[in-house]
């Protein structure tokens, strides 16, 4: 099975922070967005960075050779995020996470990576909700996500009843990671100042 590309959803106007929450920093000076793309790496050949504008593409502080999609449904959300993404990847397969994941696990996303054969999306499901954004999708999603799209259902999981979805069960994340940090993300300033701790926990300067 070929490799997966990974897809970074950076298009939110961090309403709730009230500043661009892709270029905070927990720790030392690598921006979150920066942060994000390295602790992905690992584990996929190529990375897109969904964006709102270009304008806002062209002012984010990005890794070399990392590609920049310039949302193809502005008023799509995430699922509109997560269209553009997989759309613009030379992949078969997606790797999906927003950038205000600053915990991404490069071992729990090598285990999901290894599920994809015979499925469409590959997600965690945690307390019985899935994780629509830590999850991978393949191209096979791309005409069931724009029906929703130009219906106006906005849904990500809307159209998971017509894909063939691998759920990561509680065991599985917790056997790569049991404090489950993967899906901690920075909405506010108290979730910036817990990141920044958590960060300082764990020996990172």
């Amino acid at each position: 099975m070929d490799g997966v590309a990974g897809v970074v959803l950076a298009g939110g106007l961090s309403r709730r922070l009230g500043r661009d929450k892709a270029v905070e920093r927990i720790a030392g000076d690598e921006p979150l967005i920066a942060r994000c793309v390295r602790r992905l790496a690992p584990v996929v050949d190529e990375v897109v960075v969904v964006v709102n504008t270009a304008e806002r593409g062209d002012r984010l502080p990005l890794p070399e050779g990392v590609k920049v999609a310039v949302d193809m449904y502005p008023d799509g959300g995430s699922l509109g995020g997560i269209f553009t993404g997989v759309s613009a990847i030379g992949r078969e397969w997606g790797v999906v996470v927003a950038c205000d994941m600053p915990f991404v696990n490069a071992e729990l996303v090598g285990h999901m990576v290894g599920l994809r054969e015979g499925n469409d999306v590959v997600a965690p499901m945690l307390e019985g909700r899935a994780e629509p954004t830590h999850a991978l999708y393949s191209k096979a999603c791309l005409p069931h996500m724009e029906r929703r799209l130009e219906a106006g259902d906005l849904k990500i999981t809307g159209f998971f009843d017509d894909v063939k979805v691998r759920y990561v069960g509680e065991d599985e994340v917790d056997r790569f990671d049991p404090e489950r940090l993967s899906f901690f993300n920075i909405n506010t300033a108290a979730d910036l100042g817990r990141a920044v701790a958590i960060a300082a926990e764990q020996g990172e300067g």
